[in-house]
């Protein structure tokens, strides 16, 4: 069991931790979007739907005409903090798609930045950016099974495991990593095992398509009928190349309320709008409650008849996975269990840092009692190990810096911002590659602190939305924002002092691989 629980959590470590940190993010992704978007006032929660719609309405009505499709994202809470619209044109139209952030005040739209925001940063840990996405759910899920794995053995080769929750031996050396480690599982230990296991059950269909087939049947047809019945969506139609006036929204909203029973409507979607074919349907809240779905009523876009409605619970199994997959994401979360979410995410990053620096603690003690040399294995380790648990942070950062640099006219910026966190990735790695271990501990530990120290004065620098600015206005978005950062770096810059202090004191035996 020890030997199955070492390996699973070596080979794909620097995998997990990739996905920990980035998929941690998305707790925070509003607040990550706000910063990213300084042009954006303060959010403007709660507004009314029929508000919304109305606003909504007008400006696709002049920017969008044309669209075959529209929808208005209604500010209810934290998780859609702006009234926000999207629209997506017919296949040949060249300019097929695009989305605003309005003033409800005005009706009209914010000259926000381009940029992929919290959301691109949190879909890296299940989407890996590059990579096609099956081929990326497949090396996910293997990686999120063999931390399960890891998990489980983990939970049966520590006998003392409730012992091990209260001690830690602090400069022990390799004991201090497997106190560290042991901590930072044991108290995280059911949020561990609850988002493991639900990363599992979100790419079920990938993993076991079988199971559809053998119900449904195969090909393209039986994929269909398995996704109507148990996915079942409003029906599309095509367009009638009719022009009809749609139908006042407010009595139709009205009737979606009383539907709801109170619940707040959060989305409205308009298919072929203006169309005599128009279907309008009205989205309620799925941040309601852990179940992951949405009460939908369909209504025709004309009359406003009630044509189809899908209830947030449809059976049982659905029910299961709905909640499963809402504990995992934790959209529903208020802000002390939102900040529980954040603080388990952080510490499983944690878990799985300690636990790759103690692969090599014990390994390099042994060459060093053997007084023989260090196997190549473990010194590429060792590299990686500092390119990946401090490069990936710095990297992150870089993101941020360009978020701030880059022209705001610049074609593709999002995407940009996303290329710079990979080349800055790739030459952390490259210069891990490079040096002493200890030297790369060090260097990449003060490069942290000033990448995450420095983001506030950026801040400052190149917009008006300071930390003198934010905290009087009690904007916590931004402002919270600038202090997390200012605290890594503080944090970072006592790690590379102790590591300083530390290289000093032990350079006459020789550098160590380990921080």
């Amino acid at each position: 069991m020890a030997w199955l629980h070492t390996w699973m959590g070596l080979l794909f470590g620097w995998l997990l931790y990739f996905m920990f940190v980035t998929g941690t993010l998305g707790y925070v992704d509003t607040e990550i979007d706000r910063w990213m978007r300084p042009e954006l006032p303060p959010a403007s929660v709660p507004l009314r739907a029929d508000e919304a719609a109305r606003t909504g309405l007008a400006y696709l009505a002049t920017h969008a005409a044309g669209a075959r499709r529209w929808t208005i994202s209604i500010p209810v809470d934290r998780n859609e903090p702006y009234l926000r619209v999207t629209w997506r044109g017919a296949p040949a139209d060249p300019a097929p798609a695009g989305a605003a952030y309005l003033d409800p005040a005005t009706g009209q739209a914010f000259a926000a930045r381009q940029t992929g925001g919290g959301q691109a940063l949190y879909q890296m840990h299940w989407m890996l950016h590059y990579l096609p996405i099956p081929v990326a759910e497949w090396i996910v899920g293997v990686a999120t099974m063999c931390m399960l794995v890891a998990i489980v053995t983990g939970i049966v080769v520590h006998r003392r495991i409730f012992t091990d929750f209260f001690t830690f031996r602090p400069g022990k050396g390799q004991r201090s990593w497997l106190d560290a480690h042991n901590i930072a599982s044991v108290v995280s230990l059911p949020y561990q095992l609850m988002i493991t296991y639900s990363g599992l059950v979100f790419l079920m269909f990938s993993f076991m398509p079988l199971a559809a087939v053998g119900w449904y049947g195969p090909g393209a047809q039986g994929n269909q009928a398995f996704l109507e019945e148990v996915f079942p969506a409003p029906a599309r139609m095509d367009a009638a190349d009719r022009p009809v006036p749609m139908v006042a929204l407010d009595s139709l909203l009205a009737d979606a309320r009383r539907r709801l029973a109170g619940a707040p409507v959060t989305q409205l979607e308009f298919d072929h709008p203006g169309d005599a074919a128009a279907r309008i349907t009205v989205v309620g809240d799925f941040a309601a409650g852990p179940l992951r779905a949405a009460d939908l009523f369909t209504y025709d876009g004309a009359s406003g008849a009630l044509l189809s409605s899908r209830p947030r619970w449809s059976s049982g199994p659905k029910a299961f996975r709905d909640l499963v997959l809402g504990l995992h994401e934790g959209l529903f979360a208020g802000p002390a269990l939102r900040a529980l979410y954040l603080v388990a995410g952080l510490l499983g990053c944690a878990m799985v840092a300690t636990g790759l620096v103690l692969w090599t603690a014990k390994r390099r003690q042994r060459a060093e009692q053997e007084r023989a040399r260090a196997h190549p294995g473990l010194r590429m380790v060792e590299r990686l190990n500092v390119g990946t648990i401090v490069g990936l942070p710095v990297a992150m950062a870089t993101c941020f810096w360009a978020n701030r640099l880059l022209p705001t006219d610049l074609a593709g910026r999002g995407d940009w911002e996303l290329h710079v966190l990979f080349i800055a990735w790739a030459a952390l790695l490259l210069h891990a590659a490079l040096r002493p271990a200890a030297r790369g501990w060090l260097e990449q530990a003060w490069l942290a602190a000033a990448a995450f120290a420095l983001l506030p004065v950026l801040n400052a620098l190149t917009t008006a939305r300071h930390l003198g600015v934010s905290l009087p206005q009690g904007d916590w978005a931004l402002a919270g924002f600038d202090l997390a950062v200012l605290a890594l770096g503080l944090a970072f810059a006592g790690l590379a002092t102790r590591l300083a202090r530390r290289r000093s004191v032990t350079r006459p035996q020789g550098p160590a691989a380990s921080p």
